[in-house]
């Protein structure tokens, strides 16, 4: 507790610091007052009613921070921004160029590898945005629009898609922790408050054995999450000696931190992309009313699939093993043996046993794979728990919360992580 306030001191005094977690507090406030913003025309009522006992739209809402359960002006989100950057991502595997690009040209090639995925999540962000409006409009959410009204709302969606990445850019730039993950993270977080207020509304002293088994089950869950993302499988590197002069240098011994969770809580982030924005597609096309056979069957497709898609079991598989495949693939993407190896031969160093060069590089990817089959699994498990729970119990918003918890506890330490790291670098 002591080395606690020690750090709150520190920041206090550290001026640097303190503006930089100012400004992040202050852009947060500022996505807050974007969220409660609505796009013109909305029905508030028929909104409500649309969105209540919807797993797909509640699960969409956490991405765009809130904002879609109010039709704001960001009500999309940073999911165009994300899906962009898993296009981006799966490019890389196939063309050598991008991943030359991401992995070769340090800072400078990775910022233009980050532009190229913003441009990307323009014209997904439209997409989206004309699905949305479209879809909402057939449920009489929105009412009817004429051309000029249909594009107007679009440009301001789109608009408020790319204001919400540009602040979180800032965000990473000049604030605190990851720009995009704290957004989410606020968007959780300012839900709570209505969450608590219904939960103690429609309170029942004979549900309260069900309530302290949650809170059982949550607290396990928070501390299972901590623990594995903080395991590390450390791996032995030695300097060799060196003569210089009448000096002499190296000698020492280190490790290189293998983390299990090495991508952290992305696949998670990565996973839910890939299943809420087919079936936003499928819901669109399930519902259009067009004359003719091909109408039809396009409308009957759409609707197998959303209902196929539907389905806890099939959800909850294909939710457990996307998870499993995006960590490992981000992995693959962020995490280089060979860039590793290269940098220790140059260094002088090496693994104890383990001859420099590709027989190091096969040596960390292969500790690499069994580690993070272990956290992979673990957060596959984690992730489809609250859909266990929901099957059990009926309770459809413990989906929907084990998935943010997920979000809530990596976020936040990946924050308390940089905050260390910084006090860290002062100190010294």
């Amino acid at each position: 507790m002591k080395n606690f306030f020690e750090k709150v001191a520190t920041v206090l005094r550290d001026p640097i610091l303190r503006r930089r977690i100012l400004f992040t507090i202050g852009a947060l406030i500022i996505f807050q007052f974007l969220a409660s913003i609505p796009i013109p025309g909305v029905d508030r009522g028929r909104l409500a009613a649309f969105f209540a006992n919807n797993q797909f739209l509640g699960l969409l809402n956490i991405f765009s921070g809130g904002g879609l359960s109010t039709l704001s002006i960001v009500m999309l989100g940073v999911s165009p921004f994300i899906t962009a950057s898993i296009i981006m991502n799966v490019l890389t595997m196939t063309s050598p160029k991008l991943k030359a690009l991401y992995s070769e040209n340090g800072d400078a090639g990775r910022k233009k590898f980050s532009q190229y995925a913003r441009i990307a999540s323009v014209p997904l962000a439209i997409l989206s945005g004309f699905g949305f409006i479209l879809l909402l409009e057939q449920q009489g959410v929105v009412p009817p629009l004429d051309l000029f009204s249909l594009i107007t709302n679009i440009m301001i969606i789109t608009g408020g898609a790319v204001l919400l990445m540009w602040l979180g850019e800032l965000i990473t730039e000049f604030g605190i922790g990851n720009g995009v993950s704290l957004i989410i993270f606020a968007g959780i977080v300012s839900r709570l408050p209505s969450l608590i207020n219904q939960t103690a509304f429609s309170f029942n002293q004979a549900d309260i054995p069900m309530y302290a088994f949650f809170a059982a089950i949550t607290l396990a869950a928070i501390y299972a999450v901590v623990y594995v993302t903080e395991a590390e499988r450390p791996v032995a590197v030695t300097y060799a000696k060196r003569v210089r002069g009448n000096k002499v240098y190296g000698g020492v011994s280190t490790y290189i931190p293998l983390r299990l969770t090495q991508a952290g809580v992305i696949p998670i982030i990565f996973a839910l992309s890939i299943l809420l924005f087919p079936q936003l597609i499928l819901k669109f096309l399930s519902t259009i009313r067009v004359d003719g056979v091909v109408g039809d069957i396009v409308a009957s497709v759409s609707q197998f699939l959303l209902d196929f898609l539907a389905n806890q079991l099939t959800y909850g598989i294909a939710y457990f093993f996307l998870v499993i495949f995006f960590t490992y693939f981000y992995t693959a993407v962020t995490f280089d043996p060979d860039s590793i190896s290269k940098n220790l031969q140059q260094g002088g160093a090496f693994i104890p046993g383990v001859r420099p060069g590709e027989a190091t590089s096969l040596h960390l990817s292969k500790i690499l794979t069994r580690i993070l089959l272990v956290g992979a699994l673990f957060l596959g498990i984690i992730a489809v728990l609250p859909l266990i729970l929901q099957g059990i119990t009926g309770m459809a918003s413990l989906a929907i919360g084990g998935t943010a918890l997920l979000i809530v506890v990596s976020v936040v330490l990946d924050l308390i992580k940089k905050i260390d790291a910084q006090i860290s670098m002062r100190e010294y």
